[in-house]
């Protein structure tokens, strides 16, 4: 749209070449509404074409090589094949794509499209004069960090002349059967659309700005950006918010600061924090790189070494078409993206030091957690066989007569060594008189006897049941403690065994 901001009233406007050879929209009442304004035209001599190619070209009569002014040139929102979007840095002179001011006012909008050259080349759009969008630095066959369908990066080609400081991004579709071209809308997003036969209608195929981290500097300096987490932003490791009221308020662009001075920074001012260690660098895997790297064409082994040379040195990185990159004061425009490069950020020993320690303490407590878990596993499984074991005891019980230890210790004089009748392996057998008179024989388990309360009751039980006049007869037992005693009753002539074996 040439007179994209001085729009026709009505349907009587008018293209023509004017007396002076330019290209000119003219009104029903031949007022100039547009005009390719240029100076070096031979009047009644240049003519306009249309090329196959959709650029509309004034020249010089018939010499094709004399081109005066190309549409291609002076793009409006839409980016088409064979058209190059360029910067002079010599001349001056940029070629940049302008969005509309909406989708049906086709005035300038806020946003436009182009190449900065920077230190590497890099694709951009600007919200008026600021940067909103960046795609990376360009490594000859992708721009880091962007993420695009595979074969979109070979539409794309980017020609850099650093002698001449000019530089050119070209884009041609390798399907040549099918209809694209790319736009940048009124919102500032850079979209590729494709012609839908049989919708009768432009779709749209892919858009480099995805989430809010696509946004520049959406969470300031020493900031990371990831549209997966919440919140979208988290400072650095070894940062923190610079205004953590605005930060809890979801406000991150005033950014994070160290929180602990590096290494070289303490020795630069005269040696403060003398040996606190030195600095080293935390890996961040597949990262999209922060703005404004410097380049060095040196290898990738001696960038950690080039970079701790220099205390402004605060992160570097590696991509084998680019060289070594650097960057020096605020790291700005950090975020984690598949097509990334590994990221190396300069910090103090200490804060790498945290990490270890952090890990040792996560390691610890788990052990320790694993630990507690199993002896309280183990304690509470004893408990419940000891309560098993009391309740099968407390039946066995039920089923004799009980006597207490009390009862029994008077009846032996205190399990007197002259009323003792002898001893075997359960242990000493004392005679003794009841309250009633009645005499009886107490055997008083050992500790020796390596019998334990379980074995001992289940023999309780099994003599208890035995019934026969040939068997002396069990005629209660006692359970208290330590202690364990069975009470039979006395035999004035001796046992069997006395008659049988003499």
């Amino acid at each position: 749209v040439a007179n994209r901001n001085r729009p026709l009233k009505d349907s009587s406007g008018i293209l023509n070449i004017s007396d002076d050879g330019n290209l000119v929209v003219l009104t029903g009442k031949t007022e100039i509404l547009w005009s390719s304004n240029v100076t070096n035209t031979a009047p009644n001599v240049t003519t306009a074409h249309l090329s196959d190619l959709g650029n509309l070209v004034l020249s010089n009569g018939d010499d094709a090589g004399s081109s005066l002014w190309e549409s291609f040139q002076h793009p409006s929102n839409a980016f088409i094949e064979s058209m190059e979007i360029s910067t002079d840095v010599k001349k001056g002179r940029k070629v940049e794509i302008k969005s509309w001011k909406s989708h049906d006012d086709p005035s300038d909008g806020n946003f436009s499209f182009g190449i900065e050259p920077f230190n590497i080349p890099e694709f951009v759009i600007w919200n008026n004069n600021q940067l909103y969008f960046r795609s990376g630095p360009w490594n000859g066959n992708m721009f880091i960090g962007l993420i695009l369908p595979t074969v979109a990066f070979s539409w794309f080609s980017v020609v850099a002349d650093n002698r001449q400081q000019t530089f050119f991004i070209g884009y041609e579709d390798s399907n040549h059967s099918m209809l694209t071209y790319c736009e940048l809308d009124s919102q500032g997003k850079f979209s590729e659309r494709r012609w839908d036969a049989e919708k009768g209608n432009w779709v749209k195929s892919y858009s480099i700005y995805h989430t809010d981290c696509d946004v520049y500097g959406k969470c300031g300096e020493f900031g990371m950006c990831n549209s997966t987490k919440r919140p979208i932003c988290s400072c650095l490791k070894g940062f923190k918010p610079r205004n953590a009221e605005e930060w809890s308020r979801g406000n991150w662009s005033s950014g994070c600061s160290r929180t602990t001075p590096l290494q070289c920074q303490r020795d630069n001012n005269n040696g403060s924090g003398a040996g606190q260690g030195d600095d080293g660098f935390l890996e961040m895997k597949m990262m999209n790189v922060p703005a404004f790297p410097d380049r060095s064409s040196i290898v990738n082994g001696e960038c950690k070494d080039q970079c701790l040379k220099n205390c402004s040195c605060v992160a570097y990185a590696y991509d084998s078409s680019i060289g070594c990159m650097m960057w020096s004061g605020d790291l700005i425009d950090v975020k984690e993206s598949s097509s990334g490069v590994d990221l190396y950020i300069r910090l103090p020993a200490s804060e790498l030091d945290k990490g270890k320690s952090s890990m040792v303490i996560v390691i610890t407590t788990v052990i320790a957690g694993i630990v507690v878990i199993t002896i309280s596993a183990l304690f509470l499984r004893c408990r419940m066989l000891k309560h098993k074991g009391e309740n099968s005891i407390g039946v066995k019980l039920q089923q004799l007569p009980l006597l207490n230890f009390e009862e029994l210790a008077t009846a032996t004089n205190n399990f007197n060594h002259a009323k003792m009748l002898g001893q075997g392996g359960f242990g000493p057998v004392n005679r003794g008189t009841l309250d009633d008179g009645k005499e009886i024989a107490v055997k008083r388990l050992s500790k020796a006897s390596g019998q334990g309360l379980e074995e001992f009751m289940n023999e309780v039980v099994v003599i208890s049941k035995l019934q026969h006049r040939n068997l002396v007869r069990l005629l209660g037992c006692c359970v208290e403690g330590e202690e364990k005693m069975l009470a039979y009753e006395y035999m004035p002539n001796k046992s069997l065994d006395a008659f049988l074996f003499g």
